[in-house]
């Protein structure tokens, strides 16, 4: 569903809410940001967003609500129909994606497991235009953190995602 500023403005509390769900699941998130409204602009609403994604950030339950709301990429079929499956991609995620190896795929797959092991939580990455490799580099980069870092680095991913989500709502993607 694509809105108008005008009408995103315009929803109810609790329809704004869900809404808002669908571009990150925090819940606290999601009420404080359509409690903010109306918006004079898309800047000033992702301006709002990044603010009270800053504050909500600091409680561990609020990142892993918004963490929660992600797919695992676990098995090396998801992760295969995620990157050959041309006709399913944007053009600009197409890219690199679509000669993944087997080997890459299989070695991001047991990444993916093995930082769920270690940190409790699914790997968080901004993965738009992000080729199988590059994925896979981010997250072996990643994997020798802590907890806390990891922490850190998912939520500042959830945020790009966050903003990509509520551009394309408001049918302005070129926002983030």
């Amino acid at each position: 569903m694509s809105l108008t500023l005008a009408q995103f403005n315009d929803l109810s509390q609790e329809v704004a809410v869900a809404q808002l769900l669908i571009c990150c699941t925090s819940s606290v998130w999601a009420n404080k940001l359509a409690a903010d409204r109306p918006f004079s602009d898309v800047d000033a609403l992702l301006a709002s967003s990044d603010a009270i994604w800053h504050d909500v950030q600091t409680d561990e339950v609020n990142l892993l609500e918004a963490f929660d709301g992600h797919p695992q990429i676990g098995n090396v079929a998801s992760l295969k129909k995620k990157y050959r499956n041309t006709q399913s991609s944007a053009a600009h995620e197409q890219s690199g994606a679509n000669d993944a190896a087997d080997e890459v795929l299989e070695a991001l797959a047991k990444g993916n497991q093995d930082y769920l092991n270690k940190f409790g939580f699914i790997f968080i990455v901004f993965a738009t235009g992000k080729s199988a490799q590059q994925m896979l580099d981010l997250l072996l980069a990643r994997l020798p953190n802590d907890r806390d870092t990891e922490l850190t680095n998912a939520a500042a991913e959830q945020n790009k995602i966050t903003r990509l989500r509520l551009s394309k709502l408001l049918g302005n993607a070129s926002s983030i």
